[in-house]
């Protein structure tokens, strides 16, 4: 293995015999996970819905990059996965609210380590960037 410590072994570990067991790219359990959640927008997302349920607009305000289409594409593709659930009040006009889900709440455990380590790290990473950069114009 790797030797970076046993729980990265661990991980990697798991992620090979996910592998030999699936080895069809599209089928592999780990990617068709890490597609969804990995992405900017689902990441944006399900942090923005940790804090507390909003309402369509809401989230546009929150993620303000975001374009309708996408953020509808975005909240439907996590409702079909199970991370955020819709629910519609019977007001004149309907009223629509996401929230976490029990399964989407349970990526905030990974996610704040990967939220964590993406803040410590940010300067290293812009640094390296302007050094690709000079060296590659």
């Amino acid at each position: 293995m790797t030797g970076l410590s046993g729980e990265v072994d661990a991980v990697l570990d798991g992620f090979q015999r996910a592998i030999r067991v699936e080895p069809n790219f599209d089928a592999c359990p780990v990617r068709g996970v890490l597609d969804r959640i990995g992405d900017k927008w689902s990441t944006l997302m399900v942090l923005t819905l940790a804090l507390r349920p909003h309402r369509f607009g809401e989230l546009k305000r929150a993620i303000p990059d975001i374009s309708q289409r996408m953020l509808t594409q975005t909240l439907r593709d996590l409702q079909r996965d199970g991370y955020v659930a819709r629910r519609v009040f019977p007001t004149t006009p309907p009223a629509v609210e996401y929230s976490l889900t029990d399964l989407g709440r349970s990526l905030m455990t990974p996610l704040s380590g990967l939220v964590d380590w993406a803040v410590r790290t940010r300067g290293a990473v812009e640094a390296a960037r302007v050094a690709f950069d000079r060296e590659n114009v």
